[in-house]
């Protein structure tokens, strides 16, 4: 039987981006720092867990379900924007540019890992779209293989809908020299290019 500690090392070290040197300074340092950091963090922990759920509308992270975005009333019900995952709707919202409702796959179809259409929220995305307020999908899924695969998968689908379905545009970062941009970058963003 392992002790506590090493327990903690063990669950530290299946968090992406730590291994099990980094668990163990991280679990070295959460103990040091017992009463300021661990405690707290440990009640936070429990807290999440009691109290976070999944929206059944959109698929978000929060403590009520719909989440605090599908409730508000001066988001644009008629635009929903379709990510992958939590992470990317979190980084949308940190932009604060985008005023509509959001669709949380899950993930990404990929041959490689099994993940087919039924094991993310398609269905449910396309039950949503069918509201008659839903005017546009824009597709923002990442700038990958699997991401372009699912992007495509879900406009082949759209096809026969009445709403109008967009993607993000994909090139030059704002700020970003063209000396270090790899070639798909600049490839995307010359195709991608508009009148100025």
């Amino acid at each position: 039987m392992s002790s506590p500690l090493d327990h903690l090392i063990q669950l530290l070290a299946k968090l992406p981006g730590l291994g099990p040197r980094s668990a163990r300074r991280a679990a070295l340092h959460l103990l040091k720092k017992r009463e300021a950091l661990l405690v707290p963090l440990a009640q936070a922990m429990g807290a999440a867990a009691d109290t976070i759920t999944r929206c059944s509308a959109c698929g978000n992270l929060d403590v009520a379900d719909p989440c605090a975005i599908c409730s508000d009333p001066r988001r644009d019900a008629s635009v929903i924007c379709v990510v992958e995952d939590v992470a990317d709707l979190w980084a949308l919202e940190r932009a604060a540019i985008f005023r509509g409702r959001y669709h949380v796959l899950g993930g990404a179809l990929s041959a490689l890992d099994g993940v087919g259409p039924e094991d993310l929220g398609i269905s449910k995305l396309l039950s949503r779209i069918a509201q008659p307020e839903v005017s546009e999908v824009i597709l923002a899924t990442n700038a990958t293989v699997d991401g372009q695969t699912t992007s495509h998968y879900i406009a082949e689908r759209l096809a026969d809908c009445s709403v109008t379905v967009t993607g993000l545009a994909h090139g030059v970062p704002v700020g970003g020299e063209l000396d270090y941009l790899d070639d798909g970058t600049l490839g995307a963003a010359l195709k991608a290019r508009r009148p100025v």
